[in-house]
């Protein structure tokens, strides 16, 4: 979470989203950075707590972005993050080897595990139903349009230094799970399309 008041932004971390890497590359320019528990905050916790705070003490009010990316490749970066390849199988946060169809399933049931807690974008973006008070979100998938309007704001070229990438572990999700998962999370499947339909970024799009 990066506000920068020059700029005019304020860059909400949406988790797995490469977030840390534009943290690195960013974090020397913002006035405002928030690390550790408070890094992801949500959009609704903006919205309520911080938004106020920065108009009545600084008098600013910063666009506000962020980075979606594809549910089922979020979802396959955070089995590849907490699993025996890259932690241990002691960690209470590793999926102990599981399949990815078995991964999911979990994350969608009534009560997910700790490894399979991995939350819902859409819920971290909206403060309720079709509720998204951002004024640019960007596809993940589209790291060129992401970096040119960056590129553009901050006035120099800005390129990540990519950070927590994920090892790579096989993780095909079968048609089957597939359709479950969708079922389970129209929400975030409905933002994402809404997203790629617009080209990969959505613009001032707070009252929809």
């Amino acid at each position: 979470m990066l506000v920068f008041f020059k700029q005019n932004l304020a860059f909400l971390a949406v988790p797995k989203t490469g977030s840390t890497a534009y943290e690195t590359t960013l974090r020397r320019k913002a006035d405002v950075a928030f690390s550790k528990s408070v890094k992801h905050m949500t959009v609704g916790k903006y919205h309520a707590k911080l938004a106020p705070f920065l108009k009545k003490t600084y008098g600013v009010i910063p666009e506000r972005m962020a980075v979606m990316r594809d549910p089922v490749d979020h979802a396959r970066s955070w089995y590849r993050y907490r699993s025996p390849a890259r932690m241990e199988l002691t960690n209470p946060a590793c999926h102990g080897g599981v399949s990815f169809d078995d991964y999911i399933l979990d994350a969608i049931s009534e009560a997910p595990s700790k490894p399979a807690g991995i939350g819902s974008q859409a819920s971290f973006l909206s403060l309720g139903v079709g509720v998204v008070p951002l004024h640019h979100l960007f596809a993940y998938e589209r790291q060129d349009l992401l970096q040119a309007f960056l590129s553009n704001r901050f006035e120099e070229d800005i390129k990540p230094r990519w950070k927590n990438v994920s090892p790579a572990v096989d993780a095909v999700l079968s048609p089957e799970v597939e359709a479950a998962f969708r079922a389970a999370r129209p929400a975030d499947f409905a933002l994402y399309d809404r997203v790629m339909q617009a080209d990969g970024i959505l613009r001032d799009f707070r009252s929809q």
